[in-house]
Order: C-alpha cells, then sequence, then structure tokens
C-alpha cells in the first residue's frame, strides 16, 4: 500500500490502516518522545497521547509538506504539553544570561549517557535544550511554544549547557569512566 493510500485510509479511521502507521513511525516518533520526557515510561504515554491527537487530528493533514513532519510536530506539542500549565518555568531578566557551549569531542562517551543527563534536566532546561539545541527552533518559536519570554528562553538554555557541561566534565573525571 503507498503512502498516499494509507493516508486516505487513515482519513476514513480504519484501523488496519491506523495500525499499519503506527508500526510505520512508531520509532521515530518515540525517539521524540524519549528527548522530552522525564523517562522511558513518560515517553510511551506521550507517544500515546500523540497517536490518539494524531489519529483525531488526520482530517487536518491536507497533503502539504511531508506527514513524517506533521507527526513529529504534534508529538513534540502533545510532550509540551504536559508542561505548559505546570508552571515549570522562571521569569528571567535577559541581563542575567551567561551563554555556555558543551563541546563533546569524546569518543568515549555514549549516546545512552548524553541521553540520560538530558533527562535528568530539570523539565524547563531540558525542553527548551531539546526545542532549540535537537530540534533547531528559534528561542521566538520556543517562547511561543511554551508561552515565556525568549529571555527566558535563553536562560533555560544557557543553564541546560552548565549543567551537562557540569556532568560531562564530571564523567571524564571518573577513573572508570572509560567502561560505560
Amino acid at each position: 500500500m503507498s503512502l498516499e493510500q494509507l493516508i486516505e485510509r487513515c482519513k476514513k479511521n480504519d484501523a488496519q490502516a491506523q495500525s499499519q502507521l503506527y508500526k510505520l513511525y512508531a520509532s521515530k516518533l518515540f525517539s521524540i518522545c524519549l528527548k522530552y520526557s522525564r523517562n522511558y515510561a513518560e515517553a510511551e504515554d506521550n507517544l500515546q497521547d500523540a497517536y490518539i491527537t494524531i489519529f483525531k487530528k488526520f482530517n487536518q493533514f491536507k497533503n502539504q509538506g511531508s506527514l513524517e513532519g506533521w507527526m513529529k510536530r504534534i508529538t513534540i506539542n502533545t510532550a509540551l504539553q504536559r508542561y505548559r500549565s505546570a508552571g515549570v518555568f522562571d521569569i528571567i531578566n535577559e541581563d542575567q544570561i551567561e551563554d555556555v557551549n558543551v563541546e563533546v569531542d569524546d569518543d568515549n562517551i555514549s549516546i545512552d549517557f548524553l541521553l540520560n543527563i538530558i533527562q535528568e534536566l530539570p523539565d524547563r532546561y531540558r525542553l527548551v535544550f531539546n526545542l532549540y539545541a535537537l530540534d533547531d527552533y528559534s528561542h521566538k518559536e520556543i517562547a511561543n511554544l511554551l508561552d515565556i519570554s525568549t529571555g527566558t528562553s535563553k536562560s533555560n538554555l544557557a543553564r541546560a549547557r552548565l549543567i551537562l557541561k557540569d556532568k560531562i566534565e564530571q564523567y571524564k573525571a571518573r577513573p572508570n569512566s572509560q567502561s560505560l
């Protein structure tokens, strides 16, 4: 079955087509959920909620742009929805912002370690870091998505980078870090 046929069948709430679409994109969307979740279980919940939204809104997909991109946006927004009303963001004066760069130039640091330390970030820092550093959103876009100021977005990114830099330096300083 072609992607166009699959889309049309999903628009008609065809359960078999929905199952096929799920299998086709679940791993990609789950990786997005992992980035924006505190842990694996929360990522699973976010994926399920994202697919519920995708199937409810499938008739809104107008075949303009890629289906995958449309589904990714819904998945990110679904994960962010958990945090929007939770008040996880502090309002920051832009004069307090200090830029921090995190360089990972060591082949001995695993992707699993990096994912774990990103997931350990406080919600407000993790969300902004992922949107900016991993998904290429601008601070203005992040501010609109999370209902915060651009200064708060910039500050949260700087603080996330500082925390990550410290954790990476601590990891590198451990004598047995080569084996992890």
